[in-house]
């Protein structure tokens, strides 16, 4: 009995251990788990929803009415590639950074409600945070800037 409930919760980790690649870095070991998420630069902080799924990342922040200060979600890509986002049916303006291997920000794009229009990186990324529209600029973070991933109980 306890083999047979053990058995689904084993093939759940080992899948979520080995989404990322052989190469990521210390922070980046392993798939976030469920739960709370922080993405920190320096001394700011947003505190994150994950999306580590196709379906998470295809639903995103769509359909959400607001979006408070200091918060924002996270989409954890398995590999390093141009990615693109749009807003259809996201009704908050939000800021789009696109953050690569390494967690360094290459791109600070704003992404207008339920625009059509893509805003692609300029270069391969593997993460992608959305916060809201202006956070950015208020606490002075630009491209260029180091993240640091920090997890917490679900």
């Amino acid at each position: 009995m306890l083999r047979s409930a053990f058995f689904p919760v084993f093939i759940v980790l080992l899948a979520a251990g080995s989404i990322l690649p052989a190469g990521a870095t210390a922070g980046q070991e392993r798939l976030p788990p469920p739960g709370q998420a922080w993405v920190i630069f320096g001394p700011d902080t947003v505190q994150v929803e994950v999306a580590r799924t196709p379906a998470e990342r295809e639903k995103g922040l769509m359909f959400r009415e607001r979006l408070a200060k200091g918060r924002g979600m996270l989409f954890v890509f398995p590999d390093a590639t141009v990615r693109s986002f749009w807003m259809k049916d996201t009704f908050v303006p939000l800021d789009i950074a696109y953050l690569d291997s390494n967690l360094r920000i290459i791109d600070i794009l704003p992404m207008e409600p339920q625009s059509l229009d893509t805003q692609p990186s300029s270069g391969p990324a593997m993460f992608a945070l959305e916060v809201p529209m202006g956070w950015f600029e208020e606490v002075g973070i630009a491209v260029g800037a180091q993240a640091k991933l920090v997890f917490g109980p679900g």
